[in-house]
């Protein structure tokens, strides 16, 4: 039986700013303490304010692993002034920009999480140009345009642990029920088309994918 996350965990989760409902969030858990037995580190594509990095942190201090998130920290295009999704909050009152780092190491302290967490600072293609080792779990939740879901893709799957698990969120199927726009259904549906993927569950918007092949 996949353990859950203690109740100050999923509290911790919960009280953190950010758009990902419990369901998704006890399923990326899920995947997360099922990838840990890789002993890989797990890595996101999206930090924000560090919602569900408090999940993938708590699996990976089970793991005995590390946990990576990247992010600009300047927020991703609906979030930005103006726009639905913008929180007043996180805006750098000195340069008038978005800046998230604050409130993510903030969530980090309040969990209990900061030593299980590496903090990835920069934009995903640069950085995910000079990794190089293998991950036990890639969870893309990055810009939502085609060409920042697909740059996440191309940048983040090869590195994909044979085993390892794919985890794509907010995949819309149904153009009626999308809220950015469908660019992860369509790295989804190319995930699965590659033959390097094989689907595990899917639970609201979020995918997940197993690693069975070489052919991203």
């Amino acid at each position: 039986m996949t353990a859950a996350p203690k109740p100050e965990i999923l509290a911790a989760f919960e009280a953190a700013k950010g758009f990902m409902p419990v369901d998704e969030g006890l399923a990326l858990h899920a995947a997360a303490v099922g990838a840990g037995r890789l002993g890989l580190p797990f890595l996101e594509v999206g930090t924000y304010c560090g919602r569900s990095a408090i999940l993938l942190a708590d699996a990976a201090r089970a793991a005995g692993v590390a946990a990576l998130t990247v992010d600009h920290h300047r927020g991703s295009e609906e979030q930005q002034p103006g726009w639905e999704y913008h929180d007043p909050e996180t805006v750098d009152p000195e340069i008038g920009l978005m800046d998230t780092l604050p409130t993510f190491r903030r969530t980090l302290h309040r969990a209990g999480l900061e030593d299980h967490v590496v903090a990835l600072v920069g934009r995903s293609p640069q950085i995910a140009k000079i990794w190089s080792s293998p991950l036990a779990l890639v969870f893309i939740d990055g810009g939502h345009t085609d060409e920042h879901a697909n740059a996440d893709y191309e940048g983040w799957a090869p590195h994909v642990a044979e085993n390892g698990l794919l985890l794509i969120h907010d995949v819309h199927p149904d153009p009626k029920d999308e809220f950015t726009g469908q660019a992860p259904y369509r790295v989804y549906l190319r995930a699965l088309a590659s033959g390097a993927f094989t689907e595990v569950s899917a639970t609201d918007t979020l995918r997940v994918l197993r690693r069975v092949g070489a052919g991203i």
